[in-house]
């Protein structure tokens, strides 16, 4: 009975190595003149002369046709690893950054970076974990109402968006997160936002949750839910106005 079991696992474990053996011949295909080399340093070149992050789909339509662009960004992430720059992934882009153990080094003295509140902080928590969500749940989930300025300054940093309407009376809209808060906390995706564990063992969970106390898998959805509308054919400040006509403090 345990036969035809060990067979399909030698025979998985004989492709993977396969793929292994026929991605390392490809990354080192990289001897001056031969067409990887030519391909490797046009990617380079993009990647560096990108005032933003470039999707796959964008290096695909500036390659050379039939470039195997996958194997490219495997070989430019490993030759950067451990250097003072580094090829990442953020929200499905690619970009060089400085290496994160440099920030340190890299800081100007000179530089007044702006503080969040800790209403701000909170407000974009429960943006990024329960998104699509609206004011009014966002206010549900802090147990205090949330004012204008609070998520005003979230969508000028450009972490925070409005969505569209929710189907419910008064249609209020809907807020979700951007690929620029991924980008600034360099996350590769929404998924990778710390879970539960993650969050109790740094110590930010406070200890008297009630145990079947449940955190929501947080997901940036890009197109609208069955319970959400488009919003209508308006300016995005008369939108926010409209939402935020009630001037609440924190």
């Amino acid at each position: 009975m345990t036969r035809p079991t060990s067979d399909r696992l030698d025979q998985a474990t004989a492709g993977i190595e396969s793929d292994i053996v026929r991605l390392t011949d490809r990354l080192q295909q990289a001897a001056e003149g031969e067409p990887l080399a030519k391909e490797l340093r046009l990617l380079e070149a993009l990647l560096f002369a990108a005032s933003e992050p470039i999707d796959l789909a964008t290096l695909r339509d500036r390659m050379p046709k039939d470039t195997d662009v996958g194997v490219l960004l495997a070989r430019l992430q490993r030759d950067y690893a451990g250097r003072g720059i580094n090829l990442v992934s953020v929200a499905d882009r690619w970009r060089f950054q400085t290496a994160p153990d440099l920030a340190d080094n890299l800081i100007d003295i000179r530089e007044a970076p702006r503080k969040l509140s800790k209403a701000a902080l909170e407000t974009l928590a429960i943006i990024a974990y329960h998104q699509p969500v609206t004011r009014a749940e966002i206010e549900d989930v802090r147990g205090v109402a949330v004012s204008k300025g609070t998520i005003d300054v979230l969508m000028e940093l450009g972490w925070v968006r409005v969505r569209g309407r929710r189907r419910t009376p008064g249609r209020p809209v809907t807020y979700g997160s951007t690929e620029g808060f991924l980008a600034h906390f360099n996350l590769e995706q929404i998924s990778d936002l710390p879970g539960r564990e993650e969050l109790k063992a740094a110590g930010l969970l406070d200890p008297r949750l009630p145990k079947d106390f449940e955190m929501p898998e947080p997901t940036m959805l890009d197109t609208l839910q069955n319970d959400e509308d488009p919003l209508e054919m308006e300016s995005e400040e008369a939108e926010f106005f409209e939402d935020f006509l009630a001037d609440d403090d924190d």
